[in-house]
């Protein structure tokens, strides 16, 4: 029987180095984000009052579609723990507990600021790609480009608050904070939080021999590198690229570090 969590959060935050690392374990399955939040969203939409034939969807039978698109989505896996990884899934928290009501949802989460410099580095790197994330926009600067990822429909800023709605939010339980320093700092002490999280037996996991890309993938978004995993889990500490003034704009988007504002009691690592 089919075990099911959630990998969500931030961008460029090590959400598809965490499901490498986990993909290491012949028990679990786990990739980079996939099609299910996309196809969850549109039966939702699919299923309310826009549609004249809501009429004879009870809940019932709308948890039963939406149930069975995971089921069938991850048949082959049936009888692993299997993460599904989506920015999506923090907006989604009580469904997912509504449908799952043993999922747990692991959130990965890095200064923003880093976040920014992330995605602008890969766009900088990839100097003669237009990526999709701008929609393939050859013009704009480094200011343009940070603001469209961080408004509230963008890249950045979607994700942060959806994070900030399942972090507040009655669910909060089932969520876990991953900060992107532990995992590539201390990988060990971040993977085994995870597994204490989600109920599973300890795993050596290889920190050494830890690769992951989509290449066709990436390069259809325009955006070669986007999903790149290196060999070896390691901090690679940088200085930003982006101007000062633009850095210091997310100083206080980090949250999730001040100890006052953890009125749930979320598990931060």
């Amino acid at each position: 029987m089919m075990k099911l969590h959630f990998i969500s959060g931030l961008p460029r935050a090590g959400s598809t180095l965490l499901a490498a690392l986990l993909r290491q374990n012949p028990h679990f399955h786990a990739g980079m984000t996939g099609p299910l939040s996309t196809l969850f969203v549109a039966l939702q939409y699919q299923m309310s009052t826009a549609n004249e034939f809501a009429m004879f969807l009870d809940e019932t039978r709308k948890k039963a579609i939406l149930k069975g698109v995971f089921e069938n989505y991850y048949t082959p896996q049936r009888d692993k723990v299997v993460f599904d990884t989506s920015r999506q899934w923090c907006a989604k928290m009580p469904a997912l507990a509504g449908l799952f009501p043993d999922a747990k949802v692991v959130a990965c989460v890095r200064q923003v600021a880093w976040i920014v410099d992330s995605i602008e580095r890969l766009i900088q790197r990839n100097a003669f790609d237009m990526s999709k994330i701008f929609n393939n926009d050859a013009g704009g600067t480094v200011y343009s480009r940070a603001e469209g990822v961080s408004v509230g429909g963008g890249m950045v800023g979607f994700a942060i608050n959806a994070l900030k709605e399942a972090y507040f939010g009655e669910h909060a339980q089932n969520l876990m904070l991953l900060r992107y320093e532990t995992l590539t700092t201390n990988p060990a002490e971040a993977m085994s939080a995870v597994y204490d999280f989600i109920g599973e037996k300890p795993f050596a996991h290889d920190f050494d021999n830890v690769e992951f890309d989509a290449e066709e993938y990436d390069a259809r978004l325009g955006t070669p590198g986007l999903h790149r995993v290196g060999r070896k889990v390691q901090a690679a500490p940088r200085e930003t690229i982006l101007p000062p003034d633009l850095f210091r704009r997310y100083e206080n988007d980090d949250f999730w570090n001040d100890p006052a504002l953890n009125t749930r009691g979320v598990r931060i690592v």
